[in-house]
Formats: structure tokens, C-alpha cells, sequence
């Protein structure tokens, strides 16, 4: 059964030149990160153009978010930055509606 969610997280970031391909293998690695937070119960690695990505990911509540960001797949963000990225955006939303997963 699918968890409701109530808040969100929308994570934006540039490529570094020449980079974008370990980029891509470092959200696909992301996902393996996420499955160990039970909190994190969306999560989505975005491609906006050829170097702009970005990261999704919805929770049931404010702590829920908070372990996410104090997790791994942040860290793992936090060490690309200089090297793989530029530095990331964080937009903290509230989620007013959604369609749960069936």
C-alpha cells in the first residue's frame, strides 16, 4: 500500500563540462541509497536538458525529509559538488495534492 505524502523535495543542478554521463551513474546509484530510508517514499532522478538534473523525492512529513537530506544520497551529492556538479538547489514544498501510486 502506498504512503501519503505531505511534503517534498525539488533538487536542481548543472552538470560540470563533460560530465553528465557520470552524473547520470551517479543518480542511477541513488536509487539504492534511497531504498534503505523508509521515509523517502517517492523518488525521481530528473533530466531537464543535456547538463541540467535534478532529484524528487516526497515524504510523509518534515522529519521524514529532514533524515533524507542528513542521508546518504545527499552526502553523495554534497562530495560531487566542485567535481561532477555545480552547486545544488534545495526547495523544500509542501505537497497540497497527489495521486499515490497504484
Amino acid at each position: 500500500m502506498a504512503r501519503d505524502v505531505s511534503v517534498a523535495l525539488l533538487v536542481r543542478f548543472e552538470a560540470k563540462p563533460g560530465k553528465e554521463q557520470e552524473v547520470v551513474d551517479l543518480l542511477r546509484q541513488g536509487r539504492s541509497l534511497v531504498q534503505q530510508e523508509p521515509d523517502t517514499v517517492r523518488w525521481f532522478a530528473l533530466r531537464f536538458g543535456s547538463t541540467s538534473f535534478g532529484i524528487f523525492d516526497a515524504f510523509p512529513d518534515a522529519s521524514g525529509r529532514q533524515a533524507h537530506l542528513d542521508g546518504e544520497v545527499a552526502k553523495a551529492l554534497g562530495a560531487s559538488v566542485g567535481t561532477l556538479i555545480e552547486q545544488p538547489t534545495f526547495e523544500q514544498v509542501d505537497v497540497l495534492v497527489e495521486r499515490p501510486p497504484v
